[in-house]
């Protein structure tokens, strides 16, 4: 399946960026410097996993 990948323009080109892309109702996520290792999610799931992120759900993480 070919994909059309985009990532941020904020981003550098160090090879350490998330890229993302989106066909038949599905959203691709991968790493720049690992491309084989795809994952898959919906918008509704990606979402909900942002706004999640933004508002510190995930901080008591280890790093």
């Amino acid at each position: 399946m070919e994909l059309h990948w985009r990532k941020s323009s904020f981003s550098a080109d160090t090879g350490s960026c998330i890229e993302i892309a989106e066909r038949d109702g599905w959203v691709f996520l991968r790493e720049s410097d690992d491309p084989d290792v795809i994952v898959r999610t919906d918008r509704g799931k990606l979402r909900a996993f942002l706004e999640g992120a933004k508002a510190g759900e995930f901080d008591g993480f280890a790093a």
